[in-house]
């Protein structure tokens, strides 16, 4: 796989599950946007880019097989749950590519199991089986 040397753009997602059945919460940053970024589709009305948009896809799928990982594993994913994935859009040389990072946050749940049903949620999302060997992927969890 081929290390990104220059990063030109990050999409950023933030996926929270709302509460409500088949439901998620899902925020995008805005590339150069200086105002809050709750307002920040509003006041520029700027148009999310692929990158983002590939990052929103793969954190409402990668959210929702970490419930299928917790159900297997028999760990109780608390509502808290979230999950932030950051896709860069890079260079190496004169070629174009992508790197992304998956981070997990599960408060109150050991840490171990945590990182099994991250872990596990990974072998199970189409997302993350379509990147793996393709691009550059970190995977990270938090409990606290």
């Amino acid at each position: 796989m081929t290390k990104i040397e220059k990063v030109l753009f990050t999409g950023k997602t933030h996926t929270t599950e709302s509460g409500k059945a088949h439901a998620l919460n899902l925020k995008l940053t805005t590339p150069g946007n200086r105002i809050a970024p709750e307002y920040a589709f509003e006041a520029v009305q700027s148009h999310p880019t692929a990158e983002q948009l590939f990052a929103g896809a793969w954190s409402a799928c990668y959210i929702a097989a970490i419930g299928l990982a917790g159900k297997e594993l028999k760990v109780d994913v608390p509502a808290s749950l979230a999950v932030d994935i950051e896709v860069d859009l890079g260079m190496t040389g004169n070629a174009y590519f992508l790197q992304g990072r998956i981070h997990v946050t599960m408060p109150g749940v050991d840490q171990q199991a945590a990182e099994a049903v991250a872990r596990l949620a990974d072998e199970i999302c189409p997302y993350s089986k379509a990147t793996r060997g393709n691009i550059d992927v970190a995977l990270s969890v938090a409990t606290a």
